[in-house]
């Protein structure tokens, strides 16, 4: 097999020259047109693959999301892209569908195609496994969601302060029976969401207790959403409003409470996360606003310095969220 020190040592150059040459390096004409014909007259081919691999290094990252079809990760999908654009990095686009198996095979495809670095919205705190990124010395910054004990950079929301700000608006528009719909056991955003909507519940003497019976996890989709709701209104006693921890299981509420004919503010519905449609609807929705966009923007920045190699320690970016009151929480 011809090697490049074969093609070096028929042109007269050195192994370095003849690398500059099939890599687009800087050589003057006659030097260029020895190598090409020797390596024509070897047989030599480059080896393309390995090429483009060196080459992605410095030119694409992953972002690995939860739910493509959630608007929010789609905002936030636009915020890294439109960050990374400004170096002229790529963006590879991965989905997970919450499954942490097909999350660890993106992750092995990025370590395996020497990715420059990693953005990735966890799909299980527990389960996800930053560790042979981190080991390689790529690049990886959580967004949304950080798995537990991975040593690397965060952008995040204050979801327990969302949280928290969202029950009381409930409370203080005379709502008492207030149920949480959040996401899966183990999911950060569902737990500090749900953290919040205890904080506020437990500080009002009157309210009813954040027992079992007005919690219920589902899967951060339409259907978990609307399923949790049925099971909700079947109670001897409903609850008269509702916290969603995310805005795709609110349009799955919404649903539940049309077949029955029970529309807010009768029973007060409020979403974290908006929709693009919210104030259109009648009543319109309250909504914690999330910060999307600026999340993804910030993720890609922070994990831009550290593939420039700028030394810092590891940083966590803690966004804050706004509610934005609506039709759908006026009181019962």
């Amino acid at each position: 097999m011809v090697t490049i020190h074969d093609v070096a040592r028929a042109a007269g150059v050195s192994p370095a020259t003849v690398s500059r040459v099939f890599n687009g390096g800087n050589v003057t004409p006659e030097r260029a047109l020895s190598v090409q014909q020797a390596a024509a007259a070897l047989g030599f081919a480059p080896n393309r693959v390995a090429r483009s691999l060196r080459k992605q290094r410095s030119s694409v990252i992953a972002l690995i999301i939860p739910d493509i079809e959630n608007p929010f990760f789609t905002s936030l999908a636009r915020g890294v892209e439109d960050a990374a654009q400004r170096t002229s990095l790529s963006v590879v686009l991965c989905n997970s569908d919450e499954d942490p198996d097909k999350e660890r095979r993106y992750l092995e495809v990025a370590l395996g195609e020497q990715m420059a670095g990693v953005i990735v919205a966890a799909a299980s705190q527990d389960e996800t496994d930053l560790g042979p990124l981190t080991a390689r010395g790529v690049p990886v910054v959580a967004v949304d969601r950080r798995p537990h004990e991975a040593e690397v950079d965060a952008v995040q929301v204050d979801n327990q302060h969302g949280g928290e700000v969202a029950t009381r608006h409930l409370l203080q528009a005379g709502y008492r029976r207030i149920a949480c719909i959040t996401g899966p056991r183990g999911t950060s955003t569902a737990e500090e969401r749900l953290a919040g909507y205890r904080m506020a519940l437990y500080s009002v003497r009157d309210a009813a207790p954040a027992g079992e019976a007005y919690i219920r996890h589902a899967d951060f989709r339409v259907e978990g959403g609307r399923a949790a709701m049925r099971e909700l209104l079947a109670l001897p006693e409903p609850p008269d409003a509702v916290f969603v921890a995310n805005n795709l299981m609110t349009i799955g509420v919404l649903e539940a409470l049309r077949e029955v004919d029970r529309t807010p503010p009768s029973v007060g519905v409020l979403s974290f996360g908006d929709v693009p449609w919210a104030s259109l609807v009648r009543p319109s929705l309250t909504a914690v606003e999330l910060p999307s966009y600026e999340l993804g923007r910030a993720a890609a920045d922070l994990l831009l310095q550290r593939i420039e190699g700028k030394p810092s320690a590891l940083q966590t970016v803690v966004l804050r969220t706004r509610l934005q009151v609506r039709e759908s929480t006026a009181g019962p």
